[in-house]
């Protein structure tokens, strides 16, 4: 196969234009890479975002979850009032039995 000088024998392009077409290349990869790190930067951003609401939404369920179980405590704890002034004698034999109990467990 003859080429005419500065041909390529494949395609029928010349050097120069090969040339130019690897500086094109090359400013598309750098336009790219330029693109991607802003997308990271981006992706970066928007993850801490999402983390921070998650944050912000669990501790806002863990105070209502602790406030639910403060209001559950004070409900027993006035019951309890209510049991023993209705039958503080009855109450009084539950304390000492339970305070037995404790006794016998903490000897051993």
């Amino acid at each position: 196969m003859a080429t005419a000088a500065g041909k390529n024998a494949t395609d029928g392009r010349t050097s120069p234009d090969l040339e130019a077409d690897i500086r094109q290349l090359r400013a598309d990869i750098e336009k790219l890479t330029k693109q991607l790190a802003k997308t990271g930067e981006h992706g970066y951003g928007t993850a801490r975002r999402a983390a921070t609401e998650g944050v912000e939404q669990l501790r806002a369920q863990g105070e209502a979850a602790f406030e639910g179980l403060r209001g559950n405590a004070r409900d027993i704890e006035a019951q309890i009032v209510a049991n023993v002034r209705e039958k503080p004698v009855t109450s009084l034999a539950i304390a000492a039995g339970v305070g037995f109990l404790f006794a016998l467990l903490a000897r051993r």
